[in-house]
């Protein structure tokens, strides 16, 4: 039988939000099978809890947020996508993760910390049959016309393929791999898309923090880049960074579902909130998706019945 994972042990960790500028703790549990990953706000009076799910997502403007019921006037989590990523990348379904603000920590802006801080904590097999949500029959949204052109697509794949493509007419990230295709199965995921970092515009950061975002942004935590070149010492970490961060975003956008997906995603331009509402599109559909186990872990995907390595 292909099992349920959850973490050995409880683990920690300490930064700041992206868009917030406050400092926040996690504190990851182990949770019993069929939990799903429920965030904590243990901040709040009466501690809340956030079970993540396509229809909590209540904003996705700059990040995946969700709220209890998707109520955007309700307590929230913020940016939890990079997170969600490193939780499909090793196969976590069952996880608490208090949080003491509204906003996950950065870190340093990919996935690789929190994949880091899992796997030092173990990862738990459990006696309960792992479900996949696997799509049946295409389904597809699309957004705007001409230049302004965006769409995002799953169809029916035996695994978990991603393939997305950026189009930015920005001469710093024209000059690096502007699609990429990733399988899940390939057991690479630690080494080949959690360490892609979030990248931002110099142009832009002064509009976004007199709206109160970015505020904990740097180079430490992102790629910075001006109207000409990417302004980090180190440069980038992968010669197709910025669309290998695009399919860890969208893995972690994905993830909301509460099951890794057995479907291939294809994505020109798109983020949140098209993987959102592509979600939603799917699940709509009570035909164009069903929940799978299997208990003959040979008749899983290639790939999935093994633990991701460690680093």
């Amino acid at each position: 039988m292909l099992q349920q994972r959850t973490l050995k042990t409880i683990t920690r960790a300490v930064g700041v939000g992206l868009h917030s500028g406050q400092r926040v703790e996690l504190t990851l549990r182990p949770a019993a099978p069929d939990t799903g990953i429920v965030f904590r706000r243990v901040d709040l009076p009466v501690p809340v809890d956030i079970p993540v799910r396509f229809d909590s997502v209540s904003d996705t403007r700059m990040a995946s947020t969700i709220s209890p019921g998707g109520d955007p006037g309700g307590p929230k989590v913020q940016t939890i996508e990079h997170l969600m990523s490193a939780c499909c990348g090793l196969g976590l379904d069952n996880l608490y993760i208090d949080i003491t603000a509204d906003e996950v920590p950065i870190l340093d802006g990919s996935s690789a910390s929190f994949v880091f801080l899992l796997q030092s904590a173990g990862i738990q097999l459990q006696n309960a049959p792992k479900k996949f949500l696997r799509v049946k029959k295409a389904v597809e949204v699309r957004e705007g016309e001409g230049a302004r052109l965006m769409w995002a697509r799953l169809e029916p794949f035996h695994g978990f393929k991603l393939s997305f493509q950026i189009e930015f007419n920005h001469p710093a990230l024209d000059a690096t791999g502007q699609q990429v295709v990733f399988d899940m199965g390939s057991g690479t995921y630690a080494r080949e898309i959690a360490r892609a970092r979030t990248f931002g515009f110099t142009r832009d950061v002064e509009a976004m923090r007199s709206r109160g975002l970015t505020l904990g942004g740097s180079m430490d935590n992102a790629i910075v880049i001006d109207d000409y070149r990417v302004l980090n010492a180190d440069g980038l970490r992968y010669d197709d960074e910025f669309a290998k961060h695009k399919i860890l975003d969208a893995i972690g956008d994905l993830y909301v579902a509460g099951h890794t997906l057995l479907a291939a995603y294809s994505s020109f331009k798109g983020g949140h909130a098209l993987n959102n509402k592509l979600l939603r599109q799917l699940l709509a559909d009570a035909e164009a998706w069903e929940l799978v186990s299997f208990p003959d872990t040979a008749e899983a995907p290639r790939g999935f019945a093994e633990l991701a390595p460690a680093w």
